[in-house]
C-alpha cells in the first residue's frame, strides 16, 4: 500500500528588519485601528439613539452569518486577521517604494543661440527690466555714472520745520559737512548751518511762504544784520518757496546775500542749477582754505 507523500511546505525566508518599513507598518496599523474604533463608536451611538435599527441590523448580520455557515464557509477570525495583516504589509512596502523612488531632475533651460542676447526678465506688470551689471571690485572712476531721478518734493506742502530739514538734506547731498538744523526760538535768523566742501561756513534762512506772499526787504535786512556779525557766515543764503520783492533783491545784492526763490530751489533740487554757495557773485570771494 502506497503511503501518500505530503508536499513540503515552502520555507518562508525571514524578511530583513527595516526601521522605516516597520515604522510605516505601525503607523498604518494605528490608522486602521483608529478607523475601526470610530466606526464602533458611531455604531454604539446610533444604537443608543435608534435601538430598533440596531436590533434590525443585528438580525440581518446574524442571518448572514448563518447563511454563510450553511454554505460550508466558516468565518475564521484568524483568517481575516491574516488577510488584513497581509494587505497592511503590502501597503507598507508600496509606500516605501514610493519614498525611495528618485525625484525627476529638472530640465535644463535652453541655452541662447550664438549671436542672440538673452531676453531680460519681465516684471509683474509685463514690462521688461534692464539689468545693470557692475563689477564690485572695479575702481570708482571705472564705473559709469548712472543718472538717478530725484523725487520732486512739494516744498509748499511742508511745515516750516520740515522745510528746514529738506534744505539741510540738500546740503548733505551736495557734499556739505557739519550740517545742522538750528532754527527755532532765538536762532537770530539762522535755520541751517553747514560747511561747504571747500570749508566755507554757510548760514541759511528758510522762508516757507505761499506764492502770494513774497519775501520783503525787511526780512532780508533782519537776516543781514546777524548772518555775518553774529554767526560769522562766509556765505549767507535766504531760501524761499515763493519769490523776493525788488527792494529785497537790491539789498541782498549790496550785502552779498544769496537769494534762492522757488524756481531756483527746484533747479537746485534737480541738480541742473547752481548750488547756493556757487552763486556767480561769490566767485571773487576767497575760501578760508586758500
Amino acid at each position: 500500500m502506497a503511503v501518500p507523500v505530503r508536499a513540503p511546505r515552502p520555507v518562508r525566508r525571514p524578511r530583513r528588519f527595516e526601521l522605516r518599513a516597520t515604522a510605516l507598518y505601525f503607523v498604518l496599523l494605528a490608522v486602521l485601528l483608529t478607523l475601526v474604533g470610530t466606526v464602533a463608536r458611531t455604531a454604539a451611538a446610533a444604537a443608543e439613539r435608534r435601538p430598533a435599527w440596531a436590533v434590525a441590523l443585528a438580525l440581518v448580520a446574524a442571518g448572514a452569518v448563518v447563511a454563510g455557515c450553511r454554505r460550508g464557509r466558516r468565518i475564521s477570525a484568524a483568517r481575516l486577521a491574516r488577510r488584513a495583516a497581509a494587505a497592511l504589509d503590502e501597503a507598507t512596502m508600496t509606500a516605501v517604494e514610493v519614498l525611495d523612488a528618485p525625484s525627476p531632475a529638472p530640465s535644463p533651460a535652453p541655452a541662447p543661440e550664438p549671436g542672440c542676447a538673452a531676453e531680460p526678465p519681465a516684471g509683474r506688470d509685463g514690462t521688461e527690466r534692464t539689468l545693470l551689471l557692475v563689477d564690485p571690485f572695479a575702481p570708482v572712476d571705472a564705473v559709469d555714472e548712472v543718472a538717478v531721478e530725484t523725487e520732486e518734493i512739494a516744498y509748499e506742502a511742508l511745515d516750516p520745520d520740515e522745510f528746514e530739514q529738506a534744505i539741510a538734506d540738500l546740503c548733505r547731498r551736495d557734499g556739505c559737512r557739519d550740517v545742522d538744523v538750528v532754527g527755532g526760538a532765538g536762532d537770530l535768523g539762522a535755520d541751517v548751518v553747514a560747511r561747504t566742501p571747500d570749508g566755507r561756513l554757510v548760514v541759511v534762512q528758510c522762508k516757507r511762504y505761499s506764492d502770494a506772499n513774497r519775501v520783503g526787504s525787511q526780512d532780508v535786512q533782519r537776516f543781514g544784520g546777524t548772518c555775518y556779525t553774529v554767526h560769522g557766515a562766509d556765505v549767507a543764503v535766504v531760501v524761499t518757496t515763493s519769490d523776493f520783492t525788488g527792494p529785497a533783491l537790491e539789498y541782498a545784492g549790496q550785502c552779498g546775500i544769496v537769494c534762492v526763490d522757488g524756481r531756483e530751489l527746484l533747479r537746485w533740487q534737480d541738480g541742473v542749477g547752481p548750488r547756493p554757495w556757487e552763486h556767480e557773485f561769490l566767485a571773487g570771494q576767497e575760501s578760508p582754505s586758500e
